[in-house]
């Protein structure tokens, strides 16, 4: 009985995922992933290191060229301005009264010329004393939004150390890492689709802005840059700076070719069903895209096939057809 039921259970069609054959457009593509940034990032760093004092913009906030960002103490340069000032004032002081004396013919023309020299030394020193004492204050060098901000109240800033980055006047874009084994058949103006993790419903059209002349040589890759067909739409559609993106850079693209979905194919190989029963049948590939492929010989249109076969699949076992999921 044991046997009878085996051998039964051995005979019964077993459930497998078909899928048909059809025709439709082959797209060659190099896959690489990226980030999307802006096209501008500028850095805003104190000249000379000190404390933060203030600190006047946030992040995501947009700010105008010229405006204060943050202030870093400088109470020593603050006297330094005072002391110049005032030794301003006495040169000029001076240098009036000895223009009185030269007119009068009490003192010599020369007398004249030292203090003229004298308060120009003097109006240099105080623009200089000005101009380090604006060091203590981060500027926004142009129009823009405050993308990042590291720093608090209090802590010690040193010089060239950037406190707020800015993205600035030009729209987004995506750096992507190329392999090196593939960068040779990437060119500028290539077209390129585009899917963020963010907003998976979406597709970004694109194309190969610049590709960077050296690569890395740990990762083995080059960074790439792409611009948006459309980069009011990439901005109005929630992408952030930072988002991930995967990319794809068609190489070429042929329409009304015979696809099979790659679930199917196992090497050269594929599991057909006709009648009832699987064939194995032998393919000849083409251009292989993320979940289709090419088969330029072996099938033909309307045939169907298995989908992720199993190991024990047998040739002409017979099979239930069951639509792919």
């Amino acid at each position: 009985m044991a046997a009878a039921a085996v051998a039964a259970w051995r005979l019964w069609p077993a459930a497998v995922e078909v899928a048909r054959v059809a025709r439709g457009p082959a797209v060659e593509a190099v896959y690489a992933t990226g980030v999307v940034e802006p096209t501008v990032m500028m850095p805003v760093a104190p000249r000379a290191g000190g404390r933060l004092a203030a600190l006047l913009a946030d992040e995501g906030e947009t700010v105008r060229r010229g405006q204060v960002l943050a202030r870093v103490e400088a109470a020593d340069l603050e006297q330094t301005v005072q002391e110049m000032a005032a030794r301003e004032q006495l040169a000029r002081a001076q240098f009036e009264r000895t223009k009185d004396l030269v007119a009068q013919k009490f003192v010599s023309p020369a007398e004249l010329d030292r203090t003229r020299a004298e308060l120009a030394a003097a109006e240099a020193a105080l623009r200089r004393s000005q101009a380090q004492r604006d060091y203590n204050r981060l500027v926004a060098p142009a129009d823009g939004v405050v993308l990042r901000r590291d720093g608090e109240i209090g802590q010690f800033v040193p010089a060239g150390q950037a406190v707020f980055t800015l993205a600035c006047c030009a729209p987004l874009r995506v750096s992507a890492e190329v392999d090196e084994e593939d960068i040779v058949r990437v060119k500028p103006g290539q077209k390129v689709t585009m899917r963020g993790d963010a907003l998976p419903d979406m597709l970004f059209d694109g194309e190969v802005a610049e590709i960077t002349p050296k690569g890395d040589p740990v990762a083995r890759s080059y960074r790439v840059r792409i611009r948006f067909a459309d980069p009011a739409r990439a901005e109005s559609s929630g992408l952030r700076s930072g988002m991930t993106m995967d990319a794809n850079l068609v190489i070429s693209q042929r329409e009304g070719v015979l696809l099979v979905p790659n679930r199917a194919l196992h090497s050269d190989e594929v599991w057909m069903l006709q009648d009832g029963r699987v064939h194995k049948r032998q393919v000849k590939r083409g251009v292989a895209g993320t979940e289709r492929t090419e088969v330029t010989e072996g099938l033909a249109e309307g045939d169907t096939v298995v989908l992720s076969p199993a190991e024990g699949l047998r040739e002409g076992r017979r099979v239930r057809p069951a639509p792919a999921r």
